[in-house]
């Protein structure tokens, strides 16, 4: 059966996008605008009456911004998810990184350039990609929620994946669509005094990967930083990969570095997590874990085939709980996760997984 059109508020406070926002979901049969508001304030009288599925939202509008009206959709509890339109300013990355955080659904980046037919192919492309991917995710809950099996993967029981046989030298998260929160879940609950580095790929431009690595560190007791060229991957250190850039991950006298390269994309979206697990293969000989967690596509998947191959371990965050289940649905079906957890499970079973291959 043919679900039915996504409802959409378009809220921004500049007329012109108002209203270019909503020329190019006319053309989307899988969108109806139901209305639009120029702020905040304009926007929570709309959502309480028009029930809408989610918003396309400014990031910086007067009276009431972006991230105040998602605190204030979350404190009312009403429904709708957000796509934030971003400006690619300081503010407005700054802005969209907290709104992420708070559970905003995605971004997108205002078009910037001259010509206006670019333009509008660009606003159309990323909306559409943004809110199939909203789509997916919202058929994806209905289906688990009906679904009353355990979920494909294990029982959470770490005793049935057998003991590495070397020590663990480095875990790679792998994230796209709602990485940001899981992430802001995850990461805190690391110890300092983890033995081993951490790489994240979140797909993300570039700037907006230097706001989040600096809002994850203020939360964490690990150090995170974003990557820079020849950085060292030292124990305690989480080292998020640059936007618009690869990590690559190499030994040099023992040494563990990231190095930033101007390698193509590769699954569409640069860092990919596929890249930089390659070269932690080449680099640790396999003694890594790969953590795979929401987000949509498949990337990640070659990576983790490689990285079984070599003799390491794969651990995948289950759908009960993953904003779009892309990545580790790709990774689960193909046999490759030794584990399957829930987000909230994930930080012990990585701890317990460096304490028993250290024990190797």
């Amino acid at each position: 059966m043919k679900s039915r059109p996504t409802k959409i508020l378009v809220v921004d406070d500049s007329a012109l996008y108002r209203q270019s926002i909503q020329n190019v979901l006319r053309e989307y049969e899988g969108a109806q605008t139901v209305g639009s508001a120029k702020n905040g304030v304009d926007a929570l009288e709309k959502i309480e009456r028009l029930d809408p599925d989610l918003l396309t939202l400014d990031v910086q509008m007067p009276d009431m911004n972006g991230i105040e009206l998602l605190r204030e959709i979350k404190r009312r509890k009403l429904r709708p998810k957000a796509i934030m339109v971003s400006s690619f300013t300081a503010a407005g990355t700054q802005v969209t990184t907290d709104a992420l955080m708070e559970g905003a659904f995605d971004f997108i980046l205002k078009p910037s350039g001259s010509d206006s037919g670019a333009n509008r192919q660009q606003l159309q492309d990323e909306l559409q990609e943004k809110i199939s991917a909203f789509r997916e995710s919202s058929d994806t809950v209905r289906t688990s929620k009906r679904v009353t099996r355990q979920p494909v993967g294990d029982n959470g029981l770490a005793e049935k994946v057998p003991a590495p046989k070397s020590p663990c030298r480095v875990v790679v998260l792998g994230t796209s669509t709602g990485g940001p929160v899981a992430l802001k879940a995850l990461l805190p609950k690391l110890p300092a005094e983890l033995p081993i580095p951490l790489l994240v790929v979140q797909h993300m431009p570039p700037t907006y990967t230097q706001s989040l690595a600096v809002r994850l560190n203020s939360i964490c007791e690990l150090e995170v930083v974003e990557a820079t060229n020849n950085m060292e991957a030292i124990a305690g250190r989480v080292i998020l990969a640059a936007g618009g850039q690869q990590m690559k991950l190499i030994s040099r006298a023992g040494r563990l570095l990231v190095q930033v390269t101007d390698a193509p994309p590769e699954n569409s979206v640069r860092p990919s997590v596929d890249y930089t697990l390659r070269s932690t293969v080449e680099a640790t000989g396999g003694n890594a874990l790969a953590v795979i967690m929401t987000g949509m596509g498949r990337d990640g998947l070659e990576g983790c085939r490689g990285l079984k191959q070599a003799g390491g371990y794969v651990f995948a965050q289950n759908q009960s709980d993953c904003v779009v289940f892309g990545m580790p649905k790709a990774v689960i079906e193909q046999n490759l996760a030794d584990r399957t957890l829930p987000l909230a499970k994930l930080a012990p079973a990585i701890v317990r997984h460096i304490k028993r291959s250290r024990r190797a």
